[in-house]
């Protein structure tokens, strides 16, 4: 057993989404001793966090795990990694986010000081693992994001009313006005149809997307944040998912509702193609198109035979997922 420290946004109890240092957090604590920084909601308290339970642990920690983003999160890897380090201690960045290539772009010398120093490179999707491979980054493992598959139980859904469910944090790259647009092309064109939107509220964007909702005169869902059971619950009146993003890596949102039975039609975006074969597990549309992504929704429910296989395929897919099947990944890198 080793001695582990988790670096990340650990901001559930903030109102936030649970977040891979929390999920991933919790696993790993079975399998070694872990400590995890920080739940501070202020970004500057929190870094001052990171880097204080980093200096207390420089002793004690044999490994250091840091979630690293393209946002702010980003300098925290850097400082963390720079002190770890400073104690030589191995750590190991956890690449998140369908945006980081542009780091790789535009912060050159930084992402070489993080990311060629480190023990491992990991990556939860083929996606990113290429892209990091593209710029000389040969340290990469492909580990993916985990779900214990027991807690989603699989249900074959008819689509007669089409109900839309739409979960992520409310965040501008995650577009989800897209999600109210695609509603109002669907509404338009003379189907019965209802929008359910799961998630907090991160930049003002689900502000603007219930004032669009209210300017077209939709009623849209805005349920706020949800715990598992929550949502997961609520998804079996729903019987489409639709993931509306800009930039993505391997959502979890995504593979949840895959595993639960839901149709996903999501833009074809960052390691969306990696996660979902279209037309096989998923339908996949340009980015920002409401017409399409209303025309795939309206083939899942005409093609029954299409909208069966892609729910039965997609759950085998996601099986590949499932923690008792990834578990060992993460033993043998941290043994």
């Amino acid at each position: 057993m080793k001695n582990v420290l988790y670096i990340g946004n650990a901001l559930s109890s903030k109102g936030k989404t649970t977040t891979s240092v929390e999920s991933l957090g919790a696993k790993l604590g079975e399998l070694h001793t872990l400590k995890i920084a920080s739940n501070k909601s202020n970004k500057i308290l929190r870094l001052l966090d990171m880097i204080k339970v980093v200096i207390y642990n420089r002793s004690w920690a044999d490994y250091i795990l840091i979630d690293t983003y393209s946002t702010t999160n980003f300098y925290y890897a850097l400082i963390v990694s720079q002190l770890a380090r400073w104690f030589n201690i191995k750590y190991i960045p956890i690449l998140h986010g369908g945006n980081l290539e542009n780091r790789l772009k535009n912060s050159k010398k930084i992402s070489d000081v993080i990311f060629n120093n480190a023990y491992r490179l990991v990556s939860p999707s083929n996606f990113l693992k290429n892209v990091f491979e593209d710029y000389g980054f040969n340290n990469v493992l492909y580990i993916p994001n985990a779900i214990e598959l027991e807690n989603f139980e699989f249900q074959n859904r008819d689509i007669k009313t089409i109900k839309l469910l739409w979960l992520r944090s409310f965040s501008e790259i995650y577009n989800p006005k897209l999600a109210v647009l695609v509603l109002e092309e669907l509404i338009s064109r003379g189907y019965q149809a209802e929008l359910t939107m799961v998630g907090p509220e991160i930049d003002g964007s689900m502000e603007a997307s219930r004032i669009l909702s209210e300017t077209k005169n939709l009623n849209v869902n805005f349920t706020g944040k949800l715990d598992r059971k929550q949502w997961t619950n609520l998804a079996k009146d729903c019987n489409v998912f639709i993931n509306t993003t800009n930039f993505d890596n391997m959502p979890v949102s995504v593979i949840e509702a895959m595993a639960l039975g839901l149709p996903v039609v999501s833009t074809n975006v960052g390691g969306l193609p990696y996660l979902i074969a279209h037309k096989k597990e998923g339908l996949l549309v340009p980015p920002n198109d409401a017409y399409a992504m209303s025309e795939a929704v309206i083939k899942l429910m005409k093609d029954k035979n299409l909208k069966e296989n892609i729910v039965n395929n997609a759950r085998k897919k996601v099986e590949q997922y499932n923690w008792e099947v990834i578990k060992p990944k993460w033993i043998r890198l941290l043994s």
